[in-house]
This record gives C-alpha cells, sequence and structure tokens, in this order.
C-alpha cells in the first residue's frame, strides 16, 4: 500500500501503528480451524417411575481436551492440538476416548436435594456423530438417568465449572418446554419441582435471558460481531452509525419474533450462507465507497431481516417458558442489542480517535474491510457446501 509522500507527526505515526496493531489482532482472533465453545444444552424430564432423565448435547471433544471456559474458542488453549487430534477420530475411537473419561463426567455432574444429599446417575446411551467436517464442532448427545428415585420435593442442577457454561431445561409431560437458565462458572439452578412445572419469577427470566441474548453476541456471535464492525469501519459519524444500527434492531426484532412463532420459517441452510454474504456486502461497499449513500439504512434493515432468524435459531434451541414468554422474548432481544451496543462502544474505543483523521480509512476502513469481507466470503462458501 502506497501513501502520499509528506511528512508525518510522530502522533500521526503511533496512531497509525496503533491501527495497524488492532488489524492484527482481529486477524488473529478469527483463526480458520478452530471452534467456537458453547454452552452445553441440558434438557431434564421427570419420569413417571419418579426417576429423571438428563439429555446432555456438548462439544464432547472440548470437554474431554480440558478446554475451559476461560478460552472462548478452541484455539486459544493449550490443548488445541489434543482437541483436533480428538475431533478427527470416528465414533468408536471416541467411545473408548469417553470409557477413560466416564467417571470423570459423571463426578462433574451435581444433582441434589432440598436436605443437601447428591443424587447419583449412569450413562443410558451415548451418541457421536460420524468426524464429518472438520471445519464443524461435532455435537455428541449423552443420556443419563439417575440410579434411583427422587425423594424430596425439588432438585437443583449443577455441575463442574471447569466443564464451562451450560443452558439447563426443564422439558414437561407434554414435551414443552417450562423453565430454563443459562449457567455459568458452576452456578446451581434454582430448585425445579419434582412434579408440576417450575416457578420461575419475571425478574428471573428477565435476567437469564438477557443473559443469553448478550453471550450470543459476546463472546459467541462471531459472524454477527464482525457484521456490526463493519458497519463502523465506513460510519465515522455517531448519528447514521446509530440510524444504521437501530434499523438493524427493528429488523432482527420482527424476524426474532416471527421466526421463533414458526410463522417465518427459512431453513438454517439457507439462513447462514446469507448473514456470511451481508458481511461480504457491507465490507465490499466500504472498500468501493467512501460516502454513506441513503441506500444503506435499508440494506441494513434487509440484513437484519437475516440476522433476526438467525436469532429465533438459538432462541428456539433455548427454549422459552410458556409463562412468561413475551418477557423472556423482549429480554432476549434487548441483550443481543447490548452485546451489539457493546461492540461498536469497543470499537470506539480502540479506533473512535482516530476515525476523522485523513489517513484513516487507508489505514483502517479498507484493510479492516478486505479482511472481514475474507472471512464472510469464506463462511459462505463453506456453509453452502455444507447444505449442498
Amino acid at each position: 500500500m502506497m501513501f502520499r509522500c509528506r511528512r508525518f507527526r510522530q502522533a500521526g505515526v503511533n496512531r497509525k501503528s496503533f491501527a495497524f496493531c488492532f488489524l492484527v489482532l482481529l486477524v488473529s482472533a478469527v483463526p480458520c480451524v478452530a471452534h467456537e465453545i458453547n454452552p452445553a444444552l441440558v434438557d431434564l424430564a421427570f419420569r413417571e417411575d419418579g426417576r429423571y432423565e438428563l439429555n446432555v448435547k456438548l462439544n464432547l471433544e472440548a470437554l474431554m481436551a480440558e478446554i475451559g471456559p476461560e478460552h472462548s474458542d478452541t484455539a486459544d488453549s493449550a490443548n488445541s492440538e489434543k482437541y483436533e487430534a480428538l475431533r478427527a477420530r470416528p465414533p468408536e475411537e471416541l467411545r473408548d476416548e469417553f470409557e477413560r473419561f466416564r467417571s470423570r463426567f459423571l463426578n462433574g455432574i451435581r444433582v441434589r436435594v432440598q436436605d443437601g444429599q447428591m443424587l447419583q446417575h449412569e450413562v443410558r446411551a451415548i451418541h457421536l456423530p460420524e468426524v464429518g467436517d472438520t471445519d464443524l464442532a461435532r455435537i455428541s448427545t449423552i443420556v443419563l438417568e439417575s440410579t434411583a428415585r427422587v425423594t424430596g420435593e425439588s432438585i437443583v442442577w449443577s455441575w463442574d465449572g471447569r466443564f464451562g457454561a451450560n443452558i439447563i431445561r426443564v422439558v414437561g409431560p407434554d414435551g414443552q418446554d417450562r423453565y430454563s437458565a443459562y449457567l455459568t462458572d458452576g452456578a446451581p439452578s434454582d430448585p425445579i419441582p419434582v412434579t408440576g412445572g417450575p416457578q420461575q419469577g419475571m425478574a428471573a427470566v428477565i435476567a437469564n435471558y438477557l443473559k443469553i441474548g448478550f453471550t450470543h453476541i459476546l463472546p459467541l456471535g462471531l459472524d454477527h460481531i464482525l457484521f456490526v464492525v463493519g458497519l463502523f469501519l465506513l460510519s465515522t459519524a455517531l448519528r447514521p452509525l446509530v440510524l444504521q444500527v437501530t434499523s438493524f434492531t427493528v429488523a432482527h426484532t420482527i424476524t426474532l419474533a416471527l421466526g421463533f412463532l414458526d410463522i417465518v420459517q427459512i431453513p438454517a441452510s439457507i439462513v447462514e450462507p446469507l448473514i456470511a454474504a451481508s458481511i461480504v456486502y457491507v465490507c465490499i461497499e466500504n472498500i468501493m465507497t467512501d460516502e454513506l449513500h441513503k441506500w444503506r439504512t435499508l440494506v441494513v434493515f434487509c440484513f437484519g431481516l437475516l440476522h433476526g432468524l438467525g436469532f429465533a435459531g438459538v432462541l428456539s434451541d433455548v427454549g422459552v417458558s410458556s409463562t412468561y414468554f413475551m418477557t423472556a422474548l423482549l429480554a432476549f432481544n434487548i441483550g443481543v442489542e447490548l452485546g451489539q451496543l457493546a461492540v461498536i462502544a469497543g470499537c470506539f474505543v480502540v479506533l473512535g480517535w482516530f476515525r476523522n483523521q485523513p489517513w484513516y480509512r487507508a489505514a483502517v476502513t479498507i484493510p479492516a474491510s478486505a479482511v472481514i469481507g475474507l472471512i464472510g466470503a469464506y463462511w459462505c462458501v463453506q456453509r453452502i457446501s455444507l447444505a449442498l
């Protein structure tokens, strides 16, 4: 890249060096062969014989490689090589590895009754998918059941904080989700009644779904993060940036509700590549023009509709209690918005000081947009190939 020959003030050189370092950090934050560490999904169901069943969906290889919650991505861990080796093993060999890990797994699961007594479990089944595309995390399912009937009126769920975050859901006899909680650092759930539906207060529902929505952006929603960063790179003024983010919020609020209510149903095999394509479009526009055109807000609104369908898929996986359905839906959406605002605030802290400098576009906007656009293009191709 060539710059006009002129003398820069030392402060100007330092600022450009700082911006360049930001780009290096951005590239290093997106490893090509790493997997995000998502929360495990735990479904709890009580049976007629007084026992209960736990259906745990998780990235088993990350757990066995001891990649803990201090890492947001498998590549960040010193055990990443062990993880990749486990990831490449066929189901039969991975099952053998789990047998050696079984006691550690069972000891990390803690279910107790009111008097503090710990209940015991056994593995009833384990479902391990084929290796498939190693660019994607393999999600395994472990089915556990209690070894004895529950004698108390309620139980409390938790697991070892070193296993990472988990989302506990209680499934009623009708198959509907009656309770859900996003738990981190080994935190316990609320007491869950053995009979009848769990009683979850409105304040707890709001706090829970705010947290789920926020963490879906930071740190888990890398594609959504890069889209918002792309918006920031061209909009150096605060007002047009706020206008774009507002239109994006309104759009994803609409499709989040429609998607979760099954009014609008578009397969993830279509939505996910289009979300990646939205990142590419924004970055190409950033490179091609230094002017914020009026149609940009409309385009961002349309892309927000796509991202909202992606959010709806996440919320469907978590489940929403029918008692506080609208409250949970609204809290999740606010959590998503707070996550997006946190991304913008971070961009302002890192780059906002320099956005009016004459070298900002050449040193920051264009190279950063190129990097993010290439990442989006890679995701788009990858997601399309997986859908075929």
